[in-house]
């Protein structure tokens, strides 16, 4: 364990302590808004146990760490299994907010006290610690994506050559990934199958006409808050909330921005599907046709309409025949 130079620290109350992380692939560099000083460890074990004892003496208020492509993966279930509080935060709110507090320079120490900053002016949302199983079904919906976009690549590949040898070789590709694809399906299937909870949840969300087990599968392993939400804030999350563009009497267009584009994508492909054979959704998309809205709004509103459907079911464990709106069509 090395310690560097004090760095500059802001304190909002000297009775809470707040602390931030910056996440590297070799070494953890931790400041804390009670010590001016920047201490890095290594990222492994004995490093991870390091800054365990020194925040389980310190009692954070909270701790933030970085999302930073799985690196932070170990950290953050150690500082969970801990019972610390710690928030993983998105880089790019991270970096805005330094801009803003005017703080372009941008190196490990600096990164790391911005985070403390960040904890303390920003109050972002503590994790919460995740079962085996939700980490098993996270890694597969992940690899299965990973793998699906590798098959576009190479269709495209395919598209896109002459040769006969290439286009041997890209088939051979194709037929390994079909393979894979295939395998995870049945083993994600296996897996909602073996947990209760899952499966009363994957039956909840496939009784919606246009929610197949794909985007049940990444609901249940990718937005954890769907049923806790209210439908604003869920559609925040995903992304297809509209934001506001106004400026005195300027009035801008609103836009969707943000948001978890994995969910937001397998969304986008299950609404489409909803708008020709969901009832519900096939009039809600027709009535804004008419009302004159580009086809890109009428599909971002169906995505948003789907999901404050399934919000709307988790939250008051309905299945969707038991919904008022179902209910309606058949009056």
């Amino acid at each position: 364990m090395t310690t560097t130079t004090p760095l500059a620290s802001q304190t909002l109350c000297s009775s809470c302590v707040f602390a931030g992380i910056d996440v590297a692939k070799h070494k953890l560099d931790l400041a804390r808004s009670d010590s001016g000083e920047l201490i890095t460890v290594c990222n492994d074990a004995e490093g991870i146990a390091c800054i365990l004892e020194l925040l389980g003496q310190a009692k954070p208020k909270c701790i933030v760490v970085e999302s930073t492509g799985g690196l932070e993966r170990p950290l953050l279930e150690a500082l969970l299994e801990a019972n610390l509080p710690v928030a993983l935060v998105n880089p790019g709110r991270v970096r805005y907010f330094a801009i803003g507090c005017g703080i372009l320079a941008k190196t490990d120490p600096i990164d790391a006290a911005v985070l403390v900053k960040f904890a303390q002016l920003a109050e972002p949302r503590l994790s919460q610690k995740r079962s085996a199983n939700q980490s098993e079904l996270d890694a597969l919906i992940t690899c299965r994506r990973q793998l699906s976009l590798m098959r576009s690549q190479q269709t495209n590949c395919r598209l896109a050559t002459r040769s006969k040898n290439a286009i041997k070789s890209i088939d051979a590709v194709l037929a390994t990934l079909d393979k894979q694809i295939q395998q995870l399906d049945k083993k994600i299937r296996q897996l909602i199958d073996s947990d209760d909870d899952f499966k009363h949840l994957d039956q909840q969300l496939q009784s919606v006409p246009g929610v197949g087990p794909i985007l049940s599968a990444t609901l249940i392993a990718e937005l954890r808050e769907l049923g806790d939400a209210n439908r604003r804030s869920i559609g925040a999350l995903v992304g297809v909330a509209p934001f506001n563009h106004d400026s005195g009497a300027f009035k801008g267009k609103r836009s969707i921005r943000g948001g978890r584009t994995q969910v937001r994508c397998v969304l986008y492909m299950a609404a489409l599907a909803a708008m020709r054979f969901n009832p519900v959704l096939r009039r809600f998309a027709q009535r804004l046709s008419r009302c004159g809205k580009s086809p890109k709004v009428v599909i971002v509103a169906c995505m948003r309409k789907l999901l404050t459907l399934l919000n709307a079911m988790i939250r008051n464990n309905l299945m969707w025949h038991d919904l008022n709106v179902v209910k309606m069509l058949d009056t």
